[in-house]
């Protein structure tokens, strides 16, 4: 199968890509990311599921027909041909500020031995790049408390409260 982009590389920042460490490469999720562990490097941050390839790829497909609200990214090290750090940002339709858009960033994770190398910096600072481009009034995103400092040194704010509400277990599709 030819490998296919999530979307174009012109919503990648240049200045992340100059920052990685050499032989590691910023771009949008890609088709064949399945073999290189995108789902691994998922699994450091919460459950991900065993995924099967074709669930993968059917996932990929939707996200790939939506690809003007969803941007999943990688940074992957070349010499092992290996996905490191992940994270996505979702463009959402506002009727407020007259049909303003709000990036949602989510699902940031980066492999074990890979951290400490600022490979989580670079991922959001990618994904706020990615927000302006797209025309974002703001980019927003939920964090555990421990993570407050962290963000903070990535330009974010905190303010308001997070609120959840977890679906039944027995109602909810897993």
């Amino acid at each position: 199968m030819t490998e296919i982009s999530l979307f174009e590389s012109y919503l990648l920042s240049p200045e992340v890509q100059s920052q990685l460490p050499s032989g590691y490469t910023l771009r949008a999720l890609r088709s064949n990311d399945y073999e290189r562990g995108f789902l691994d490097v998922l699994a450091v941050l919460t459950e991900v599921g065993n995924h099967t390839k074709k669930e993968f790829e059917e996932q990929f497909k939707y996200l790939k027909q939506h690809n003007h609200e969803y941007h999943t990214i990688t940074i992957t090290d070349d010499s092992k041909n290996q996905v490191v750090a992940v994270g996505t940002i979702f463009v959402e339709r506002k009727f407020v500020h007259k049909n303003g858009l709000v990036g949602h960033i989510e699902d940031i994770a980066v492999r074990n031995n890979q951290q400490g190398k600022k490979l989580g910096l670079r991922i959001i600072q990618a994904l706020k790049y990615i927000g302006a481009k797209r025309g974002c009034y703001k980019v927003i995103l939920d964090c555990s408390e421990k993570n407050v400092p962290f963000y903070e040194k990535c330009g974010f704010k905190q303010k308001e409260v997070e609120m959840a509400w977890y679906v039944p277990q027995e109602k909810a599709r897993l």
